[in-house]
């Protein structure tokens, strides 16, 4: 497959986590954010694996729960703080701080170079989530800034190691693996911190449904096949589409109001996603030309 048709794949992902606040307010149970999570996490692991019917050996034990870990149990839990205890433009602001943070991790780690366009167009994307979702009245909280920032943090690592780390499986059963690592080790933090969930409805479970079997199992497989296809930061700032996808959702199916901010808010996030592309594909294209 092309470089372009891969982006399009992998960008399918970030697209689909869009919905999630929608099917998360209108179809879920309020107050259960990790028992959320875990369930989102661990059904989809467990039954990829009964398919895959393959198992970690040796060091991948450790490499699958270091990165279960931070793709999902840390990130997860961490984006909840954050959601609860900043409005949802502010956690989402934060959290958009991710593309740099995969930028300065991907040199430390894959000896990958910082170009200062690359550096541009993640500013840019922040700034264009912010436009999207900020509010004038927005308060932050210390707490709240610092769990979105650990929890972007965490999903730039795991993004990075998820790249230099490749098992000899199929892209299936690493992410099998990493699913039902990142819902084991949500296990006893949902025992510990929540309240048992109520007695599911139907709406509760079609929305569970959405959550795990497309919104983790699917996606997550498009998303990893992008990061060992193409580089952490080329993968990255793809991110910046899920608030935007959030935001037309929320216009076209509750009906919410879409201000002109906000559209300049799409037209700078979408910018800033072709220039991180631009950037990236230069590369390629340098190195070629001088080993002529």
């Amino acid at each position: 497959m092309s470089r372009s048709g891969d982006l399009l794949l992998t960008a399918i992902a970030p697209a689909i986590w869009g919905s999630t606040y929608l099917v998360t307010t209108e179809l879920l149970p309020p107050g259960y954010p990790l028992t959320v999570s875990l369930l989102r996490a661990l059904p989809a692991g467990l039954l990829l694996l009964l398919l895959v019917r393959q198992l970690p050996t040796g060091i991948w034990w450790g490499r699958v729960f270091i990165l279960g870990a931070l793709n999902f149990s840390i990130f997860w839990w961490m984006l909840f703080i954050a959601a609860y205890r900043l409005p949802g433009g502010v956690a989402a602001t934060v959290g958009a701080i991710q593309p740099l943070a995969v930028l300065l991790l991907a040199r430390l780690f894959l000896g990958s170079p910082v170009r200062v366009l690359a550096i541009v167009a993640a500013i840019a994307g922040m700034a264009g989530v912010a436009l999207l979702i900020l509010t004038p009245n927005a308060a932050l909280d210390p707490i709240g800034v610092a769990a979105g920032l650990a929890g972007a943090v965490a999903m730039a690592a795991g993004t990075v190691l998820s790249r230099r780390w490749q098992p000899p499986v199929s892209l299936l059963t690493f992410t099998a693996w990493q699913l039902t690592a990142g819902g084991l080790l949500l296990v006893p933090v949902v025992v510990l911190m929540e309240p048992m969930l109520p007695m599911p409805t139907a709406a509760n479970l079609l929305g569970f449904a959405w959550l795990g079997l497309i919104g983790a199992a699917l996606t997550y497989i498009l998303w990893f096949r992008g990061i060992a296809r193409l580089e952490p930061s080329v993968v990255s700032p793809l991110g910046f589409l899920s608030p935007m996808t959030a935001v037309i959702l929320g216009w076209w199916v509750l009906d919410q109001g879409l201000t002109p901010a906000q559209i300049a808010g799409m037209a700078v996030v979408l910018g800033s996603v072709w220039l991180s592309q631009r950037v990236q594909q230069a590369r390629p294209a340098a190195r070629a030309s001088s080993q002529r």
